[in-house]
C-alpha cells in the first residue's frame, strides 16, 4: 500500500475511533470510494448525492441513489422543506418511524410502545408523517415507511450524526 493510501485509511479509521462511527467500508482500499466516482463524473461546482441499499426486517430491500447538482440545491426554496422536515422533528413521530421500519405496523403494535400516546395521539402523528409522505398504509390499518422513502429517512438520520 503506498504511502498516501496509508495515511488516509488511517486518517479514516482515527475519524471512525474518535467519532464512535462505523464508517462504510472501503472498497479497494478507497475509503471515498463513492466520493471520488462521484467528482468523476460531476463537473463543478459540484453535487450532492446520496445512496443506500438496505434490507429492511421483513426482508424487503430498498435500494436508493438520487443527486442534485450544487447550483440547484443552493437555488431551490429551502423553506418549502420545512413540513417534511417538521414532521420529522418529533420525537414521537421518529420513534414510531423507527419501530415501523423494525417491523410494528399497527397502531395497536405501536400502542404497546412506552411514550408514544394513546391510539388518538399515534393516529395523529401517522397523519401528520403520512401527510408528507414518510408513510402510507399498504392496507387497512397497516402502516410502512415507502421503499422509496428508506434510505432517504436513513440518509437523514447519519446526516445528523455528529
Amino acid at each position: 500500500m503506498e504511502m498516501d493510501e496509508r495515511l488516509t485509511d488511517l486518517e479514516r479509521r482515527v475519524t471512525a475511533l474518535e467519532g464512535g462511527e462505523r464508517p462504510v467500508p472501503a472498497v479497494d482500499g478507497d475509503p471515498f470510494f463513492l466520493l471520488r466516482a462521484l467528482k468523476e463524473r460531476i463537473d463543478e461546482p459540484g453535487a450532492v448525492a446520496y445512496t443506500g441499499a438496505v434490507t429492511l426486517p421483513d426482508g424487503q430491500t430498498a435500494e436508493w441513489q438520487f443527486g442534485r447538482p450544487t447550483d440547484a440545491v443552493l437555488d431551490v426554496d429551502w423553506a418549502s422543506r420545512a413540513s417534511a422536515l417538521a414532521a420529522l422533528g418529533n420525537p414521537v413521530r421518529l420513534t414510531l418511524l423507527q419501530e415501523i421500519v423494525r417491523g410494528r405496523t399497527t397502531v395497536a403494535a405501536l400502542g404497546e410502545i412506552e411514550g408514544v400516546g394513546t391510539s388518538g395521539q399515534i393516529y395523529h402523528h401517522l397523519r401528520q408523517l403520512a401527510a408528507e409522505g414518510w408513510l402510507h398504509s399498504p392496507s387497512r390499518g397497516v402502516f410502512a415507511v415507502p421503499v422509496a422513502r428508506v434510505v432517504p429517512l436513513l440518509a437523514i438520520l447519519v446526516a445528523l450524526e455528529k
